[in-house]
Order: C-alpha cells, then structure tokens, then sequence
C-alpha cells in the first residue's frame, strides 16, 4: 500500500497544476499565435524540478536559464558546424554540454537532453532564441511568480 501524507498530496497537486498552467501558456502561445515556437521536450522535465523541487540549486533560474541556452547551444553547433557521423555528435555534445554546465555552475539536469533533440532536428541558431531564450524566460517569470508569491516559498534562493 502506498502511504501518501497530506503534505506530499498537496506539494505533488500543486507541482502537476502549476505545471499545467506553465506548459498550458506556452502550448497556447506556440500553436494559437503566429509569435513562434515555445516548447522544448526538456521544458516538461524542468517543471518538475521549478514546482516539485523550487529548493534544488539545480531550480534556480540562473540554472534552468543558462543550463538551457548552453546546451541548446552546444548542439547547435554540433549539429551546424561538426561534420561526422550522427552517432559521434550526439554523445560528444550531450557529454561537453553537461562538463560546460558542471564547470560553468549553471546544472539544469533536464538541460542535459537539449543537445539530442537539437542535432536529431537539425535546429538553426533561431532555435536559441525561440523556444530556448523566450521559453525559458516565460517558464522562469511563472515559476517566480507562483512559488514567491502565491505559495510564498524562498525562491529564487537567497545566498
């Protein structure tokens, strides 16, 4: 039998609704608007981490900004610029993405799969700034707001 405590219940209600909402704003804008794209597969695991884990360094906006744009990035110009087979890139992106997030501080775990879908879908540098820069950026002002001010949580954390 599964216990589940109350608080569990409502952190895990809370995480799944203000997910809806944040992936919900960005569906929306990206099929029902001519604005363009919004959503990156990656984007449905960093909702995990922004509402069912906000205290994780790796929930911080620094982390899911850069994390992202580095590792979107790095297959960027994998995928534009490094001509072997697509078997070599991938691994070698998805491996000097995540060293670049360690040595950089800015580790996104959800980031870490950026580079396979970038080089899989052959994106251009526009990928960068639409979904990854402006996704990013609308993901973090709802997570700012949701978990600051309406669940009144310490986030972004304070050093």
């Amino acid at each position: 039998m599964i216990d589940i405590k109350k608080d569990k219940f409502i952190k895990a209600s809370l995480a799944g609704i203000f997910s809806t909402f944040t992936i919900g704003v960005l569906t929306l804008i990206t099929y029902k608007t001519e604005l363009g794209l919004f959503l990156t597969a990656s984007f449905g695991s960093s909702m995990v981490l922004l509402y069912g884990f906000p205290e994780s360094p790796f929930a911080q906006p620094k982390n899911i900004f850069f994390g992202h744009l580095l590792t979107a990035l790095v297959g960027v110009i994998f995928v534009n610029f490094i001509q072997l087979p697509i078997f070599i890139i991938i691994p070698v992106a998805v491996g000097l993405g995540i060293f670049l997030m360690i040595i950089l501080d800015v580790v996104h775990p959800p980031a870490g799969g950026n580079p396979i879908m970038v080089i899989i879908g052959s994106a251009s540098f526009d990928y960068l700034f639409s979904p990854i820069i402006t996704g990013t950026i609308i993901i973090l002002l709802f997570g700012v707001i949701l978990n600051k001010y309406i669940l009144k949580k310490n986030y972004p954390l304070q050093k």
